[in-house]
């Protein structure tokens, strides 16, 4: 499986901007620029798209894990916030809020930190990366 993007930019790094368009156009000449990245301009930012990227790689990792051990989630909700520092994304913080029936807190921990650390997007950034979570609340 190999899925693509394309970033196009246009101009300096402060005064220009870009767009991004995904393979399945969900992101289709998306408008991205410096306003958007390190301010509150329009648009999406890399950071952003990571912070996606992770939530919904981790809940579906998740998902597949429940799934192996004969549970079944109503619903996992995952915020990811990416940290960036000084030119580098430093963390990955992820707050998962989960409705799982049927499992006891111990089993929804170990699943859950198997998907930490076996998600692909985990595996692919080379950062601290946590997840704290409520079950059932």
């Amino acid at each position: 499986m190999k899925r693509r993007a394309t970033a196009v930019w246009n101009g300096s790094g402060k005064d220009g901007k870009g767009h991004l368009t995904t393979q399945s156009t969900v992101l289709n000449q998306t408008q991205y620029s410096f306003g958007s990245r390190f301010d509150e301009g329009i648009g999406t930012n890399p950071e952003e798209l990571v912070g996606a990227a992770h939530a919904g790689c981790f809940s579906m990792k998740l998902a597949f894990n429940l799934q192996a051990a004969g549970f079944t989630a109503t619903e996992l909700k995952t915020d990811a916030e990416i940290v960036f520092e000084d030119g580098t994304i430093v963390a990955s913080n992820l707050t998962l809020t989960a409705k799982v029936d049927g499992i006891d807190n111990a089993k929804f921990e170990e699943l859950v930190k198997d998907a930490e650390a076996n998600c692909p997007i985990s595996k692919l950034l080379n950062t601290k990366i946590s997840v704290s979570y409520t079950l059932n609340g």
